[in-house]
């Protein structure tokens, strides 16, 4: 039996679907601690319940803040964000089902993501500096504020390096697990594989909880220079398969999983690893024993959704609370006493908004102060812009603020570059992160900076031949969807085709080129040149590349492998910083060039 891949809008309908049919955040049905208590006085309970709570992928989103528009959080969906509301939430849940009826659990990606995440890593690390002790970091001063009993490691966790890693591993009141993340030469693991957690039961066996961690094995891909001699990253199947028997063999009686790793099957990097990206349900299809597997990674709501296991025919159920806050998951279980051992009868799985609640007042005065100085870092001015530069229309169109990214690119790699390597034509890729960005004319702070260049990326120098960029080009391409000549073109439905998400898209500058989205895939990049002549197949160019896409990130082709000429630990968006400070004005006539375009059958289309 094999699980049949579906994309992310059929799957997120269906999911939505399952977990309207939930019941209502804090609910009791029969069978309850409660009633078994009631019902037996004074005798053994035979029943019990317990829930577990998870967020995922919170990025150190601790307040309900903006630090990009300097405001507090809005979307057109009503959504807050931050763990400051979501700890209310886990404050009525405990509440409503007793403390020592409720585990919480994260499934990683904590501490990058905002400004305020960098800050704690760059700016006042919390590894410190010059001998001095670093700080704590806000997000293990809330979470161990909010008692996690437990958090996978996420792929972003290793973005600053495994010593920063390190420090809030250290900081942390819970373990940070990665039964997937071993050391390199050992094959042992790196961190705790899993942890054993208790229900206590007045008069009976306690509930043995096993939670098992699993990350990422694209980790070993996009951060190859924080990782690579130093850890591996095998898949969750394979890792899966050696732990849950391990915590039956350990006598746990409900075993729970926390991946980062979405729900579809599906990769990202095509054939760079031989490992599934998204491979959770992947999990609960082929690894018997598991209960419920809370789910992360993809930034999706799934609030309640099962796998039937195909050994053993077991339904698993699995929750995604979304992103960033936006949701509580919240597992219930009852169990039944046979014979001295705990076991499953009912679990269901539902999605809590915290949007509805207000922020946590403890875990404010906890971290007001380390809010305030990222804000006050966050709106420092670097210099002045001459004029508005909007990414509104990035993905389609060839506008000043991305060639403001390329122009930065394309300068440090070429101030870089051996005498050699020099003399090649150098041209810059590079993805519209946020079609909100705006650098505004007038006064430029970081944050306005940060808002357009939203990742922690450093900065590559590649080889690729013309052939090479030909085929990268058409890889990127495929971000559109077909729109044949004489259609209509929208905007609103004409990006994001084969899931190819806006972060995943590259335009490229230095070479001119038209993308005919009239043409199918693999043969829409028309009129390619370099200097005003056609590219040649053998043509060698450096082409200055994020880290993310260099070492293989969203599988594009050829530059994984390809030679490299120049690469730095800088990241991007401080070059960028700097770029305006030395300048003290940015201004589009220095950099901005329309050198590629939406064709239709040759004919543009704006």
């Amino acid at each position: 039996m094999t699980h049949s891949p579906m994309n992310r809008r059929e799957f997120v309908k269906k999911s939505a679907v399952t977990g309207a049919a939930v019941a209502a955040a804090g609910a009791v049905g029969p069978g309850t601690a409660e009633a078994a208590e009631n019902g037996h006085s004074g005798k053994a309970p035979r029943t019990w319940s317990f829930s577990i709570l998870g967020t995922t992928d919170l990025h150190s989103h601790v307040f309900d803040w903006d630090y990009y528009a300097d405001a507090p959080y809005k979307d057109k969906k009503g959504n807050s964000v931050g763990v400051a509301r979501v700890a209310t939430l886990i404050k009525q849940q405990r509440e409503a089902k007793g403390e020592h009826r409720v585990l919480l659990v994260d499934a990683g990606d904590i501490i990058q993501g905002t400004s305020l995440a960098y800050y704690f890593a760059r700016v006042d690390p919390i590894t410190g500096t010059d001998g001095e002790s670093g700080p704590k970091h806000p997000m293990a001063v809330a979470m161990n504020h909010m008692r996690y009993d437990a958090a996978a490691l996420g792929n972003h966790e290793f973005n600053y390096g495994i010593d920063t890693l390190r420090k809030f591993e250290d900081q942390c009141d819970f373990p940070l697990l990665g039964a997937n993340a071993l050391h390199a030469t050992s094959l042992r693991p790196a961190f705790q594989p899993y942890t054993v957690k208790r229900i206590k039961v007045p008069g009976a066996p306690d509930i043995k909880v096993g939670i098992l961690g699993l990350t990422n094995p694209g980790i070993a891909i996009w951060d190859k220079d924080n990782v690579g001699g130093k850890l591996v990253f095998p898949g969750l199947v394979e890792q899966a398969k050696k732990y849950v028997p391990r915590l039956r063999a350990l006598g746990c009686d409900v075993v729970f999983l926390t991946d980062h790793s979405g729900l579809d099957g599906s990769s990202s990097w095509g054939d760079a690893l031989p490992y599934i990206e998204n491979a959770s349900n992947l999990v609960a299809e082929q690894v018997p024993g598991i209960d419920a597997i809370l789910v992360g990674h993809t930034h999706v709501e799934v609030p309640s959704y099962t796998v039937k296991n195909e050994e053993t025919g077991e339904d698993v159920l699995l929750s995604e609370p979304y992103c960033w806050g936006y949701r509580l998951s919240v597992f219930d279980f009852e169990l039944e006493l046979h014979h001295g051992q705990w076991k499953v009868t009912s679990k269901k799985a539902q999605t809590l908004n915290p949007n509805g609640v207000d922020e946590d007042p403890e875990i404010k005065k906890l971290l007001e102060a380390d809010h305030e100085l990222v804000v006050k870092y966050v709106n420092t001015p670097v210099g002045t812009c001459t004029t508005d530069l909007s990414a509104a229309e990035s993905c389609w169109k060839d506008v000043p603020i991305m060639d403001f990214i390329h122009k930065v690119q394309t300068e440090t790699v070429k101030a870089g570059l051996s005498a050699a390597d020099a003399a090649l034509p150098l041209i810059s890729v590079a993805a519209p992160f946020s079609r909100t960005a705006d650098i505004p004319q007038g006064n430029v702070t970081i944050r306005d900076i940060a808002g357009l260049y939203i990742y922690d990326n450093t900065l590559y120098g590649k080889k690729l031949t013309g052939a090479q960029l030909k085929d990268y080009l058409e890889y990127a391409a495929k971000y559109y969807h077909q729109v044949p000549a004489g259609t209509q073109v929208d905007t609103e439905t004409l990006t994001n085709a084969n899931s190819f998400w806006d972060y995943m898209y590259d335009t490229a500058a230095g070479v001119d080129y038209d993308i005919d989205i009239a043409q199918p895939e693999g043969s829409r990049i028309k009129n390619l040149s370099y200097g005003g002549a056609p590219v040649a197949d053998d043509q060698v160019f450096v082409v200055a590349v994020n880290n993310y896409r260099a070492n293989g990130g969203s599988g594009y082709p050829h530059i994984a492998t390809a030679e490299i000429a120049y690469s730095s630990t800088n990241e991007i968006r401080q070059l960028m910083i700097d770029y305006v400070t030395a300048k003290k004005s940015l201004d589009p006539a220095d950099f901005a060039v329309t050198n590629w375009k939406l064709t239709q059958a040759g004919t543009p289309v704006f």
